[in-house]
């Protein structure tokens, strides 16, 4: 019987995500290996010129771009719910695509996709309310722009009404409840910092299409982009080791654009 082939996935990282003369995060170590990234707009961190640093460095590893947007609280680093009104603060997301955009075009590149950061990705993708009016906008800006989401969240039922293509995120280096949500980052054990550990549930994930939670259980999961936080330690590390893990595997990565 001939040997199933894995499906390609996306391997990428929340960059950019410092501010003014204050860098954070192993940014160029990271674009040297992911193939994708997903590049902070000024809100929860970064500022023009980090951005602009970011889309020259992704032009010259041949990354794609994406626009990681989130509140504007940089003292909490967009972690802490900020009760808005929707259709507002929709254009505040818009803007945040915009100006990445705008800095994508003076290199002849442009924002492929874009995902919501912290604690705005979390209530985008468990209230529908939320959702619906958040992704009307962006669909309004730009139907083309993939988004990267909490598999079957809100979020991607909301991408799905409006015709926009999504793909399922995975958190590489966060742990995962019961309940199929990422344990709080208050709790022990919530970040994980084992690259060879990391890359594993990578591996398990493409060939099972599970990932197993802190109780012990296996959680199905239909995602095929692979996250890992620029701000957990070894970030470029982990990173290295879920490159090699899934080639020497058979498996293929590739920029999230040509997963749909």
């Amino acid at each position: 019987m001939e040997e199933m082939k894995m499906a390609p996935i996306d391997l990428n990282a929340d960059i950019g995500e410092g501010f003014g003369p204050w860098s954070f995060g192993e940014d160029e170590a990271l674009m040297r290996v992911i193939s994708s990234a997903n590049i902070a707009c000024g809100y929860h961190a970064g500022d023009a010129e980090i951005m602009s640093g970011m889309v020259d460095m992704a032009a010259q590893f041949d990354v794609g771009i994406g626009a990681h947007v989130g509140f504007p609280d940089m003292l909490g680093f967009g972690r802490r719910d900020i009760a808005f009104e929707p259709r507002s603060f929709s254009k505040h997301i818009i803007y945040q695509i915009g100006a990445l955009a705008a800095l994508a075009s003076l290199h002849g590149r442009k924002v492929e996709h874009l995902n919501f950061h912290g604690a705005l990705g979390h209530m985008i993708a468990t209230h529908e309310h939320l959702a619906e009016a958040t992704i009307s906008a962006v669909a309004a800006y730009d139907r083309n722009i993939i988004i990267s989401t909490i598999p079957e969240g809100e979020t991607m039922k909301a991408a799905r009404r409006h015709g926009i293509r999504t793909v399922g995120s995975f958190f590489a280096d966060r742990a995962y409840g019961d309940d199929g949500k990422l344990l709080s980052r208050s709790l022990p054990g919530s970040v994980l910092t084992d690259s060879d550990a990391i890359a594993a549930r990578v591996i398990r994930l493409m060939e099972d299409g599970v990932v197993q939670t802190v109780g012990g259980n296996t959680l199905s999961l239909d995602a095929r982009s692979v996250l890992v936080h620029s701000d957990t330690p070894g970030a470029a590390q982990h990173a290295c080791a879920i490159r090699d893990a899934v080639e020497q595997a058979g498996g293929q990565i590739v920029p999230l654009a040509q997963l749909v």
